[in-house]
């Protein structure tokens, strides 16, 4: 028996142990990503999301709703890197929830598990939003996030043992699953490797960067400022712009920029969730990057097309 094969067996054999109710834990989620890897490993547990697709994680408002809720957890799940740094420090200090404090159990920071994409040993307001820590949106890189998954599940099992044996066999559930969807996605790469996308942010730098897909001008004048008018028109005169198949943004940011320079350069503008969705086709992370890829494809295929009827109508 092949390894694959004894794997895969030895994850139906540990499905099908039943194992005794236990009562569900209290996880508070700073973004829907960590809920989804949360539900994932405890189906059970009862969650309760600070931020949805439709919101900047950087910026949002500390709710008494999400108040009530941390200071009710067992568990807090966030990305850190400085990402909630305007929010989450009011939360763990109204909340007032001894075992959810940094350096406590009870904390658990994603980007803590990973290496992280250009840190900054120097950080002032001339440079933007930027991280000193390095890029956090690290959720869907497909090799970092394995590492994030066991991670989290050796915490949940520290704070409810027993429940261990339930997520250690969903964890492995979970990774066969995701090493057979990373096979997939790579060979999905060798077909977008070398494409340029014009950005906004880097809520997908860590995928582009995996997929070899090039993050060329960036809509922002300076990370986390949003597009100018002048930079926008600046834009206009980057040669990396002719390399270009296509204009990336987040569904929660404005598409108004994106469609202004898509008006004058002919380039498609691809709105994707920046983050899972709940529902079909991005309800989880795995269908997530599976919906970004195929729809990277069809941008591709189209504008191979529109390049090849540009060059039969030149004179």
């Amino acid at each position: 028996m092949d390894s694959k094969r004894l794997l895969l067996f030895l994850t139906f054999a540990l499905l099908v142990v039943p194992s005794p109710a236990t009562a569900s834990l209290r996880v508070f989620a700073c973004e829907p990503e960590w809920a989804s890897l949360v539900r994932q490993l405890l189906p059970d547990a009862a969650i309760t999301t600070a931020t949805t697709v439709w919101q900047d994680p950087h910026y949002i408002e500390a709710r008494p709703s999400l108040i009530a809720a941390m200071r009710n957890a067992d568990l807090a799940v966030c990305t850190g890197a400085s990402l909630e740094a305007g929010w989450l420090p009011t939360l763990i200090s109204r909340a007032a929830n001894r075992a959810i404090r940094p350096g406590q159990p009870g904390l658990f920071m994603a980007a803590d598990q990973v290496s992280l994409h250009q840190p900054h040993n120097h950080v002032d307001r001339s440079l933007g939003d930027v991280h000193p820590e390095g890029d956090p949106h690290l959720h869907l890189d497909p090799d970092k996030l394995p590492q994030v998954a066991t991670a989290l599940a050796d915490r949940l099992i520290a704070i409810a043992p027993e429940q261990g044996r339930d997520i250690q066999r969903r964890l492995i559930q979970w990774r066969v699953q995701w090493n057979l969807q990373r096979a997939q996605w790579r060979q999905t790469a060798q077909s977008l490797e070398g494409m340029t996308l014009v950005v906004q942010h880097s809520n997908f730098g860590y995928l582009l960067r995996w997929l070899g897909v090039a993050s060329g001008p960036d809509l922002e004048p300076k990370p986390g400022l949003p597009p100018t008018a002048a930079h926008l028109n600046q834009l206009l005169q980057d040669p990396q712009l002719e390399q270009a198949q296509g204009i990336l943004v987040s569904s929660y940011q404005d598409r108004q920029p994106a469609e202004w320079l898509a008006t004058r350069t002919g380039l498609p503008v691809l709105v994707m969730p920046g983050t899972v969705t709940g529902a079909v086709p991005t309800e989880t992370l795995a269908a997530l990057i599976d919906h970004i890829l195929t729809s990277l494809k069809g941008l591709n295929r189209s504008e191979a097309a529109r390049h090849a009827q540009v060059q039969e109508e030149a004179p």
